[in-house]
């Protein structure tokens, strides 16, 4: 009698009728996400998945890492610039989106002149900069809900690509993380950050710079910079 060799791989499951049974699609996340509403309501959609620390990125789903931020926590990175780092970060992945959550549940902006603190110009800009220079796709979702429901879609598509999970933080260099510090202050952005930078070298000398000297960059972002500046800490 000749030996039947078998072509599937020893893992291969067999559901009853003879078809070979597919795994479900076990999806990454980062262990920070478990509190989350989108992690339930994968769950109940039945879907696997493994927590880890990930350094960049929340959901890995095979080839696609993903960046999640409900509309608040958009706004609040966008402003003290932690969501452009993210983004760069993002680069390491060659598919990668980035999913701004409730947008059924609170305005992204209005054509108000001062939506919370910005201009709606200025979210307009940083949307098209994610797309423009950081080439992130942006996907809105209504809520949990439909974030989960994007994330179960992706799962489900047929492709056998893995990421890689060690990926890293972005090192920032000496000169970017001045930089970084400077435009944490209110109204400051790169270019400012910059020219401060040029002008006064450390971040002690801009403290400590005269109001007249920083008005010579800042302009009217002087008053605001010097209060900073003099204010106490208080617990």
């Amino acid at each position: 009698m000749k030996e039947i060799y078998n072509i599937f791989p020893k893992e291969t499951k067999f559901l009853k009728d003879g078809r070979v049974k597919i795994p479900k699609q076990k999806i990454t996340i980062d262990y920070r996400e478990k509190n989350s509403l989108v992690v339930s309501e994968l769950v109940s959609l039945g879907f696997e998945f493994e927590f880890k620390e990930l350094k960049v990125a929340d959901y890995i789903i095979r080839d696609v890492a993903i960046e999640r931020k409900t509309v608040s926590d958009f706004i609040t990175s966008m402003k003290n610039r932690r969501l452009s780092k993210q983004l760069e970060e993002l680069q390491q992945y060659e598919n990668r989106l980035l999913i701004v959550e409730g947008i059924d549940e609170q305005e992204l902006y209005t054509d108000s002149e001062d939506w919370i603190g910005m201009h709606p110009n200025a979210i307009r800009g940083f949307l098209l900069s994610i797309l423009l220079k950081h080439k992130v796709p942006i996907i809105f979702t209504k809520n949990y809900e439909d974030t989960a429901k994007f994330i179960a879609v992706l799962a489900k598509r047929k492709n056998n690509n893995e990421m890689p999970l060690n990926v890293k933080k972005k090192t920032l260099s000496k000169k970017e993380q001045l930089q970084f510090i400077i435009e944490g202050f209110p109204g400051i952005g790169p270019k400012t950050a910059k020219k401060l930078l040029s002008k006064f070298k450390t971040i002690k000398n801009i403290i400590n710079a005269s109001e007249e000297e920083l008005r010579e960059v800042c302009g009217k972002k002087t008053e605001v910079l010097k209060n900073l500046f003099e204010t106490y800490y208080k617990k």
